[in-house]
């Protein structure tokens, strides 16, 4: 039988310890206890560990909007994607951005705010950092006119890109931080093998031109091209999404159909293209090799399997994510990390 609580029965519920609770039995003041939960400054040793002691005994959670006011932190960092909302659902590239940076946040008490800066509403976002709701941000997908790169150097918020923000290149001395892979090498890499396939008439569809990894690959594609006397003329691009890979490959061929081989400069984009060469009735790879970019999981499933330059997404928000933490502690300025690429090869090439 269940026992119905009369209005003046409701169930008790327990009372959570207090900071006053916590100085009485650590034997000290309120100040001197609050002051040891936040950081222990000007604290002694003593008092640090009668007060660990008292925590631990009656259970206190100290309350977290009182501590940020003493600390002025909010133990919660952003990760902003300037990318549309239904881009960031679908792109395996963003689910491992999150998985690498919740393992490099594992052994803190910091939380990950999602910032999704949809396009043309920057100034949304950068007046969100500026309120001091974040202790620090990770930028992921960072366009030209995003403008977040020179903002947070402006506000001074400890950041970290993932991907080398464009501003990197106008001001070198800029004190951005960011992780990247060898996108120039990786667009070399993947453009070489299919000339040493024996493929004399290769295209591109490069990435944004307002991005640095659509500009890198581009720019290592045209210097194998050129370094083997190759014509670099056949270029499209798209947005890194497989409906623009599609659009962009069936341009290419318009305009130049001996085509026998495509580099294209991300694996959804690739998706895209398989899907359009198919239908064109262009085996892959006997009428056209194709190669990808990023091998985030898809390149594994397509038909053909895609051959693919690996972006390690993962180890690279990774170590964004441990770089954010050494700022958050006071740590100076670490120098760029670039990633190697490498290639996996399968049936697309």
């Amino acid at each position: 039988m269940v026992d119905q609580l009369s209005p003046g029965r409701m169930a008790e519920r327990p009372v959570a310890p207090t900071l006053e609770q916590v100085a009485e039995r650590a034997g000290v003041s309120r100040s001197t206890a609050s002051r040891a939960i936040n950081g222990g400054l000007r604290v002694s040793p003593e008092a640090l560990a009668s007060v660990a002691a008292a925590v631990s005994d009656l259970g206190y959670s100290p309350n977290r909007a009182a501590r940020s006011l003493v600390t002025r932190r909010t133990d919660s960092i952003a990760l902003v994607v300037p990318e549309p909302d239904e881009r960031v659902l679908s792109d395996p590239f963003f689910a491992g951005t999150l998985n690498g940076l919740s393992a490099s946040l594992a052994d803190s008490d910091i939380q990950v705010v999602l910032v999704i800066a949809r396009p043309g509403d920057s100034d949304r976002t950068i007046r969100y950092l500026r309120n001091g709701h974040v202790d620090g941000a990770i930028v992921v997908s960072h366009h030209r006119d995003d403008s977040l790169d020179r903002a947070l150097v402006e506000l001074g918020l400890p950041s970290v890109f993932v991907g080398r923000p464009l501003s990197a290149n106008d001001e070198p001395d800029a004190p951005l931080q960011y992780v990247d892979t060898d996108n120039v090498e990786g667009g070399r890499l993947a453009t070489q093998h299919l000339i040493d396939r024996g493929r004399r008439r290769i295209g591109t569809v490069a990435g944004p031109a307002d991005m640095s990894a659509g500009i890198d690959r581009l720019i290592g594609w045209r210097a194998a091209m050129l370094s083997a006397g190759l014509p670099d003329d056949a270029v499209e691009h798209g947005d890194f999404t497989i409906p623009s890979g599609a659009t962009a490959v069936r341009r290419l061929l318009a305009a130049h159909p001996d085509l026998d081989a495509v580099f294209v400069a991300s694996d959804l984009m690739a998706t895209g293209a398989l899907s359009a060469l198919a239908e064109l009735g262009r085996e892959v790879p006997r009428d056209i090799a194709i190669v990808g970019y990023d091998n985030l999981g898809v390149a594994a499933s397509t038909q053909p399997p895609l051959t693919s330059v690996i972006q390690p997404v993962v180890a690279m928000a990774r170590a964004a994510g441990l770089r954010l933490l050494d700022q958050l502690r006071g740590a100076p300025p670490s120098p760029p990390m670039i990633f190697a690429p490498e290639l996996v090869i399968r049936s697309s090439a």
